[in-house]
């Protein structure tokens, strides 16, 4: 049993500024769920606190982007995120959100308390500030080269290309992401929390008495520590967030690091009147469940902010994930490279879990993975459909076909069917093992053991042929198989809520509490429902939509960032008048035999009707081009290709892409006309 008499576990609050990709999902919501679905299983008290992050300056950009108030931003993403978890069974306690009444009154009075208290430090520095903007440029408002990689669009606070955290003013040319315009050094003042002045508390705590923290967490620390701790800023001049509580900060609000984490106070106030249970009572157990990109800010920052107020306790683990990639390049919300859950939930309709058991079979949990659609494919039909399901089918089926659809009567037990039967317990014990450790991939493992196990039973059994012979032992068989699939309905429930409770329709029967697993959960007599499919195939075409869809944006992505060839050496308008430039029409094309690339066209010129050669027929069918308006250039020199004399040139744009496109007029013109 555990030393606490409760649990708080909180996920880190996505921006409201965009959707959900697979990258959070993986890294902390999924986990999360499993997790706390795993502690009400075995009847722990447990809340389950998530929302959104309105604050900051990704969410002030992209409202400055789309020319609306951010406050519409918050209020549309904060819906679709909400949703998109409830759909995916993402069963928060409460999911709130930072712009709440109840959070700008909790973080006032926390800083206020900070503040009276004498817990900061004023401090007046140089920040960069935009003179045509008239406002202080916050980091994420400065771009400019890395000093490190060398990226010419980093950001004032991290550069996503290389993903070294940095100050604005490392930034090599740095201008203002609002205006393009240099920015000025001026003086600003603003508060800081003296993360020096905790660094030794902060070293006994975390690298003395929470050793048994992940390794890439309790490393990242380390690091941190090692190196030093600095007083870190809790405001900034913005116009966007939680303004500061003191008349002489106006045009001030908390810094979104500072404000961000306190909603998870904040929610629980919202959740319930007894909250401070969860966050002073030394018995709460509070586990926050992060990506590895706010362990500092977890670990080190919050923490601090805890231990300054005084009344709070601290988190007891920090289980953070790595990233997971998608198709072998780093997942970006700027690129269009992502899964997002709300396309995926309309393209995938019933099939919450499938995503779920693949995310978790490769979760991110010691390094970097890569989530690959034909991957999801192929755990979708080899294991899910091939294996949990089949098992599942077919001993549903067989028992109504033999059984009139009850649980039969159990024989005698040959050595087989005991050595089934007592590995049901200890699969459970693993899989407890691993999730009370935060190991989900190897839990969920674990977890498949049981159905892979039912599934080799029923092979090596036979009920299908022993039928013909002993009906007694054919009842004991699949007696041993529906007391698995009963356990396989709770212990795959954490990881697969919706097929747990389409399996429980199945077999017609109430939840399985977590400590009745084991044999004899399913007594004799017991009618089961109708039997059906507990997962489907997924099909190539689907697959390959998806594919296509990153396809299309890879290519979009590599467009936007070509750059556009320099211009040539200037000409005199004498020699660009010698140019005769006309509109034509086509009249007829063919592709020329033995070519790749060219297509022999007649063109009406206005002049007379010639023969043009073009490198067109990558590009175009003969029949696309017929019928045309071109522009051509009707005085080139006669030029021989492949025996066909071309009278001329026409006029093609070529794409970053390396597609051509016609220069064409925008409405119909009489061939022979001067393009001038």
């Amino acid at each position: 049993m555990s030393k606490f008499k409760r649990n708080l576990i909180t996920t880190a609050l996505p921006y409201a500024n965009g959707p959900v990709h697979i990258g959070h999902l993986a890294g902390v919501y999924v986990p999360a769920d499993i997790y706390v679905r795993y502690l009400r299983k075995k009847g722990e008290d447990v809340v389950f606190i998530g929302g959104s992050d309105e604050h900051g300056v990704p969410i002030t950009i992209k409202a400055q982007k789309e020319g609306v108030s951010p406050q519409a931003i918050v209020d549309h993403y904060h819906q679709m995120i909400k949703d998109s978890f409830a759909e995916l069974g993402i069963s928060f306690d409460i999911y709130s959100r930072t712009s709440s009444k109840t959070h700008h009154e909790t973080s006032s009075a926390f800083f206020k308390k900070l503040y009276d208290e004498g817990k900061f430090i004023e401090k007046t520095s140089m920040q960069y500030y935009d003179e045509q903007a008239d406002m202080f440029l916050a980091d994420r408002y400065i771009v400019g080269k890395c000093p490190f990689c060398g990226n010419e669009r980093a950001y004032g606070d991290q550069c996503e290309a290389c993903g070294t955290s940095l100050s604005a003013k490392d930034l090599i040319d740095p201008v203002s992401a609002i205006t393009g315009n240099k920015p000025v050094l001026r003086e600003t003042k603003h508060w800081y929390l003296p993360l020096d002045q905790y660094e030794d508390w902060l070293k006994k705590w975390i690298l003395e008495e929470h050793k048994e923290w992940k390794p890439n967490v309790y490393g990242q620390c380390k690091s941190w520590l090692d190196n030093g701790l600095q007083p870190r800023a809790v405001t900034r001049d913005l116009n966007w967030g939680v303004p500061v509580p003191l008349d002489e900060a106006k045009g001030k609000v908390l810094y979104v690091w500072f404000d961000a984490p306190i909603g998870y106070i904040s929610a629980t106030k919202d959740l319930t009147p007894e909250w401070e249970k969860y966050w002073k009572d030394p018995e709460t157990r509070m586990i926050h469940f992060i990506g590895k990109d706010n362990i500092v800010f977890h670990c080190i920052i919050f923490p601090a902010m805890l231990k300054a107020e005084g009344s709070y306790i601290l988190p007891d683990n920090v289980p953070a994930n790595e990233f997971l990639n998608l198709e072998g390049d780093k997942i970006s919300t700027s690129r269009n490279w992502a899964v997002w859950l709300h396309e995926y939930l309309v393209d995938f309709p019933g099939k919450q879990d499938v995503l779920r058991y693949v995310l978790t079979a490769n979760a991110p949990e010691t390094k970097d993975n890569d989530f690959t659609w034909k991957d999801f494919q192929m755990r979708n039909n080899s294991e899910l459909v091939a294996i949990y399901g089949n098992f599942i089918n077919r001993t549903l089926v067989l028992t109504a076909k033999y059984f009139d659809n009850k649980v039969p009567e159990r024989g005698g037990l040959t050595d087989y069917d005991r050595e089934v039967l007592a590995e049901i317990p200890a699969i459970v014990k693993r899989v407890e093992t691993n999730l009370d450790g935060f190991h989900f991939r190897e839990a969920l493992k674990e977890a498949m053991s049981l159905a892979r196990l039912g599934n080799k039973y029923l092979a090596d059994t036979e009920p299908w042929k022993v039928i013909k012979t002993d009906k007694e032992r054919v009842g004991t068989i699949l007696n041993v198989c529906l007391q698995i699939a009963a356990d396989l309905s709770t212990l795959m429930e954490p990881f697969m809520p919706f097929s747990s409770e389409k399996l429980r329709g199945f077999m017609n029967m109430e939840v399985v509490a977590w400590d009745k697993m084991g044999d004899g959960v399913v007594p004799a007599g017991h009618l089961l429902g109708t039997a059906g499919l507990l997962f489907e195939k997924i099909e190539d075409e689907a697959v390959q939509a998806q594919i296509d869809r990153l396809e299309a944006a890879k290519k979009a992505n590599e467009m936007a960032a070509a750059k556009v060839a320099p211009a040539k050496a200037n000409v005199s308008f004498e020699d660009f008048q010698k140019m005769d430039i006309r509109v034509g029409k086509i009249l007829t094309a063919e592709k020329v035999a033995k070519t790749k690339k060219l297509m022999k066209l007649t063109v009406d010129t206005g002049i007379d009707k010639r023969v043009i050669v073009s490198g067109i027929a990558e590009h175009y069918a003969p029949e696309e081009v017929v019928g045309r308006q071109v522009c051509v250039l009707v005085n080139l020199e006669p030029k021989p290709l492949k025996g066909i004399v071309s009278q001329g040139m026409i006029l093609m744009a070529e794409n970053a892409d390396g597609s051509l496109s016609f220069v064409s007029p925008d409405k119909e013109i009489k061939p022979g006309c001067d393009v001038r």
